[in-house]
This record gives structure tokens, sequence and C-alpha cells, in this order.
């Protein structure tokens, strides 16, 4: 099996702004690594975490996508991240996936964070997926989904890497870092999360601090607090043996995730 190669995308974000936001990424994106198989992008990558549902949702077949899709195949890579989709009345913040031959999946916000009224605004999803790049299995995921254990738990060899797009707050920073090493820890998987920096029409701040961490708790990569993109490189043959070697999978609890 290959080794896979992510790169992480941080950026600040415009303010409910998508055109800038697309132009900006744009920029970014043509930096990218040949090598790359896939690129991460920030939750609600077009607008930041904003609560105007209504008046931001774009359509499935709608301009972003159409930017996700032209960029995959300018770059040879695939893109997630999340923005504001519409289906008939409801709204959700939902993961797209799109691959260079055309391929897109999806997976909607499952944990809707309350203290900010996205319950309010938006429909929480049901259901996670698995996405196959490279021949790895991707298990995508967003922001406070982090926080639980049980959604971000997997089997065995379910997936080899979970991905966590985010707006996460500077001042729950320690919780960041911490949460990503254990969900990495505790799945014997290799964790990405990728995270915004800068400042929000709220007047939050955001400290980037997008990384990715080994099955081991190891860091490989943090960007820190800088506008950056970094490409890196998850060694298969790291994961396999560790997972062979320390097979803690064998002794855990027997659960089926519900709704």
């Amino acid at each position: 099996m290959k080794d896979i190669v992510i790169t992480l995308v941080q950026s600040d974000l415009v303010w409910e702004k998508a055109e800038n936001n697309r132009t900006r990424l744009e920029t970014a994106l043509s930096t990218v690594d040949s090598s790359t198989d896939l690129i991460i992008l920030p939750e609600m990558f077009t607008t930041g975490f904003t609560m105007e549902a209504e008046k931001y949702a774009e359509n499935m077949d709608g301009p972003s996508i159409q930017w996700m899709e032209k960029n995959a195949v300018k770059t040879g890579a695939g893109i997630i991240g999340s923005l504001i989709i519409k289906e008939e009345q409801n709204y959700f913040n939902r993961l797209i996936y799109v691959s260079p031959q055309g391929e897109l999946k999806w997976y909607d916000k499952h944990h809707l964070f309350s203290m900010a009224g996205e319950d309010a605004q938006y429909s929480a999803g049901g259901e996670r997926i698995i996405i196959k790049v490279n021949g790895w299995k991707v298990l995508p995921l967003i922001c406070y989904d982090l926080r639980f254990p049980v959604w971000s738990r997997i089997k065995k060899d379910e997936a080899d890497l979970v991905i966590y797009v985010a707006n996460w707050p500077k001042r729950r920073a320690q919780h960041w870092h911490v949460l990503l090493q254990a969900r990495a820890i505790e799945n014997q998987a290799y964790v990405a999360g990728v995270n915004r920096i800068g400042k929000d029409g709220k007047g939050i701040q955001y400290i980037g601090s997008s990384m990715v961490i080994d099955p081991l708790g190891n860091e490989l990569c943090n960007l820190r607090n800088k506008q950056i993109i970094e490409t890196c490189r998850l060694s298969r043959q790291t994961l396999d043996n560790y997972r062979q070697k320390f097979p803690v999978w064998k002794d855990s609890d027997r659960f089926e995730i519900q709704n």
C-alpha cells in the first residue's frame, strides 16, 4: 500500500465573501506540490462560521462546488472542505469532497454547535462516510465533532486517516491540540486538523494550529499561526506496523453508533 501525501491550507477567511475567499484560496492552491493526493480546506471556507445560512447558502451545482471541481482537475488532487448548502428547505454545514476524476461525496456536520446557535440554523447530518484516496480510507468530520469520541471512533481498520476541518477559536486552542492527539492515539490512525486563522465578523480570533498527528500521537507538522500551506507525507508502513505490533483494537469495546 502506498503512502499518501496531503496538503493543509491554513488561511484567513474574508467574512461572508465567497468570491473573495475562492480567489484567495485559488492563489494558494497554485503553489501546491504536484505529489499531493488530497488538499484540505477549513470549515465554511467560503464564508467563515456564519449563522446567516439562508443568505449565503449555495446549491450542489453552485459556484463553490464548481470551483472545487475545476481546481481538483488543475492540481490533480482531491479537494475537501465545508460550505453552506441548501437542499429543499434545509441548510447544512456540508463537507464536500471532489476528486480530479469528478467523484463527488459529502458529509453533513452531525454535532452542531448550539452555543453559537448553529443547531437553530442548520440541520444535522446522521451518517458518516468513508472516502478512498490513493488506497487510503479517509473519515472526514467537522470541527465540533472532534469533542465527541464515539462519533469519531473507528473499528479496527475502518479508516486510516481522520480529518477535521474547523473554525476553532484561539481561546480553546489547547483543547484542539489535545483532542486531535487523543483521536489519533485511541484510533491508531493518522489525524489531520485544518483550522483557519484571523478574526471573523463577530470578533472571534482563530489561531490556526492546523496539524497532522501520527498514530502514536506525535506531531508530524504544525502550521502554528501563519497563513500558509504545508504538504505532509503519511507513511503506510508506520501505520500498518504499529497496528500489528500494538493491536489494542482487539480489546476494544463493541458498540454501534446510533443517531
